[in-house]
């Protein structure tokens, strides 16, 4: 099974970066970054057969998937991540040099979320959103085959975009693991469980 996680956020601000205040400077950034590294890493490696898309309103999509980048010095821990992310993004939109950044390989698209779900779609992937008003996840999961492609929305850092009229009229189905609110980081990795008990 490969997974593919969505992430939206249109509050990614680097403007007024700082590391000494990440959540603050950055519009949030550190959500993002956590989902990442949720994604992204397992114990001593790189997960297999899965990738994070995130759609940054102000900077671009941007695709993390293990083949493209190097563990050994790949950065683990989210404050570095974010500064080296931060790094990333500056650069590019400066036009300048990479070579010292470790995510250097980091892919990016010209897609907004809708299209990229559009392109999964026709593609066969399954495409679910995440909500926890949503379908049961068990209940909705329990006819999932193991070689099945599945991408989840995990959604934005505010409501607006899982209930625009865009989204909407694609009929997604909707799912969820609980009724209460997780992190989206926490639903990455609970999901990444699961796929490892199929």
């Amino acid at each position: 099974m490969n997974l593919i996680f969505f992430i939206k956020s249109k509050t990614i601000n680097i403007k007024n970066y700082t590391i000494k205040d990440i959540p603050g400077s950055s519009g949030r950034l550190d959500v993002i970054s956590r989902c990442i590294l949720s994604t992204m890493l397992r114990d001593n490696d790189f997960e297999r057969n899965i990738q994070i898309w995130t759609f940054l309103d102000r900077y671009g999509t941007f695709i993390f998937k293990p083949e493209f980048f190097n563990y050994e010095f790949f950065p683990k821990n989210e404050i570095l991540f974010t500064d080296y992310f931060v790094d990333f993004l500056q650069k590019i939109y400066a036009n300048e040099d990479l070579k010292l950044n470790p995510l250097n390989t980091i892919k990016n698209s010209k897609m907004n979320i809708i299209e990229a779900i559009r392109h999964f779609k026709k593609m066969n992937h399954k495409v679910f959103i995440l909500h926890e008003q949503g379908q049961a996840f068990f209940e909705l999961f329990s006819n999932i085959q193991e070689k099945e492609n599945i991408v989840f929305i995990i959604g934005s850092q505010d409501d607006q975009f899982l209930n625009s009229k865009e989204l909407l009229a694609l009929k997604i189905p909707t799912i969820s693991i609980g009724n209460q609110s997780y992190l989206a980081s926490s639903v990455i990795r609970l999901l990444k469980l699961y796929r490892m008990g199929l």
